[in-house]
C-alpha cells in the first residue's frame, strides 16, 4: 500500500489569502516614513544626552509655568517695593528708578509721568513718615514672595530638596535687596557710563553673570558650590544683554501700540509678557546651566560631582 504523495494530491484553499492591493500604494509608503521619522525624533534624546538631559530638566522644572509665576511675583509685589522704597529715598535715586523703568518697561508719555509724579510724592509730615516705615515693611515682606519663587526654581533646577523658611528667610530678603539695587543701575551700566554701548555691553555681561552667580549660590544656601554654578550664570548674562538690546527696539513701540488699544490696560499687558519673557530666558538659563555642568567636559574643570547627591 502505497502512501500519497504529500502535497502533490493536496487540494488548493479555498479561501486563499488576498494578494496584496497595489492601491494607496504610495500612501502606504509615506505613512511609513512618517513614522520612521516618528520613531528616529523620539530616539533623539537617547543618541544625543546632552538634548535628553535638557529636555528632561525643562520638563521637570515647568518652564513656561515658573517663568510666569516669577513674572507676576516681581510685578505685583517686587515692582511696588521699588516704588515705595525709592518715594522714601534720595532725589537721586528717585531719578534711577525712573530711568530704570522707562528702560526696562517701555514706559514713555503718559505712563512715565505718572511714575515720575508718584516719585515727587511729598512724605514730610510725621503720620506719612510713620505710615512709611511700616509701609515699606509690610511691603518688602510681600515681595519676598519673588525670592521664594525663584528660590525653588533653583532648587528644582538642582534637584535639591526645599530649604527650611528659617534658615532662608534672610536670604530672601538680602536678594530682594539686592536685586533691586541692580535694577536700578542698569541703566547707567548698559551706557557705559556716559563711555557707549562699547564699554556698556561688556559691564553689563559682566555684573550679571556675577549677580547671577551669586543669586544662585545664596538662594541655594551654599549647597552647591560656587563653580558648578557658573554656566547658568553666564547663561544668564548673555540673556540680559541680549534682552536689553531687545528692549530698546521692541518695547517702545509695544508700548505705545498696547496703550491706544487698551488705554492704561495697556502698560500692564505689555509690562507683564515682558517680563513673562524675561524670567523665561533667567529660568532657562538656570536649567541649562545645570545641564552644562554636568557634561563631562566642563564637569572635570568646574569639579561638579558626577553622582547625584554627593554634593
Amino acid at each position: 500500500m502505497t502512501e500519497p504523495r504529500r502535497g502533490a494530491d493536496r487540494e488548493p484553499d479555498e479561501n486563499p489569502a488576498p494578494a496584496p492591493q497595489r492601491d494607496g500604494g504610495r500612501w502606504g509608503a509615506a505613512k511609513a516614513r512618517a513614522a520612521r521619522l516618528g520613531e528616529s525624533a523620539k530616539a533623539a534624546p537617547e543618541r544625543i544626552p546632552l538634548v535628553g538631559r535638557a529636555v528632561g530638566s525643562l520638563i521637570r522644572v515647568n518652564l513656561l509655568d515658573n517663568a510666569t509665576r516669577l513674572a507676576a511675583q516681581a510685578f505685583l509685589s517686587a515692582l511696588p517695593a521699588l516704588f515705595v522704597l525709592a518715594v522714601f529715598a534720595p532725589a537721586s535715586i528717585k531719578h534711577g528708578v525712573t530711568n530704570a523703568l522707562r528702560e526696562q518697561l517701555g514706559l514713555q508719555g503718559a505712563a512715565q509721568e505718572q511714575v515720575r509724579q508718584l516719585m515727587n510724592t511729598p512724605h514730610d509730615d510725621g503720620g506719612s513718615q510713620s505710615f512709611g516705615v511700616v509701609g515699606v515693611l509690610v511691603t518688602l515682606a510681600s515681595a519676598t514672595a519673588l525670592s521664594r519663587a525663584l528660590q525653588r526654581v533653583c532648587e528644582r533646577a538642582w534637584e535639591m530638596p526645599k530649604n527650611s523658611a528659617r534658615l532662608a528667610l534672610w536670604r530672601w530678603v538680602v536678594w530682594l535687596l539686592g536685586w533691586l539695587v541692580f535694577l536700578v543701575v542698569q541703566v547707567p551700566l548698559r551706557d557705559g557710563f556716559g563711555a557707549g554701548p562699547w564699554l556698556g555691553v561688556p559691564l553689563t555681561f559682566t555684573v550679571s553673570t556675577a549677580v547671577w552667580w551669586w543669586t544662585q549660590h545664596l538662594l541655594l544656601g551654599g549647597r552647591v558650590r560656587w563653580y558648578p554654578l557658573l554656566p547658568g550664570a553666564v547663561l544668564c548674562g548673555v540673556g540680559e544683554v541680549a534682552l536689553g538690546v531687545a528692549a530698546k527696539v521692541y518695547l517702545p513701540h509695544a508700548m505705545s501700540v498696547s496703550v491706544e488699544k487698551f488705554g492704561p490696560y495697556g502698560v500692564v499687558f505689555t509690562a507683564l509678557s515682558w517680563l513673562i519673557a524675561l524670567f523665561t530666558a533667567v529660568t532657562l538659563a538656570l536649567v541649562l546651566g545645570r545641564v552644562l555642568a554636568e557634561e563631562p567636559v566642563l564637569a572635570r574643570r568646574l569639579g561638579t560631582p558626577t553622582a547625584p547627591g554627593s554634593w
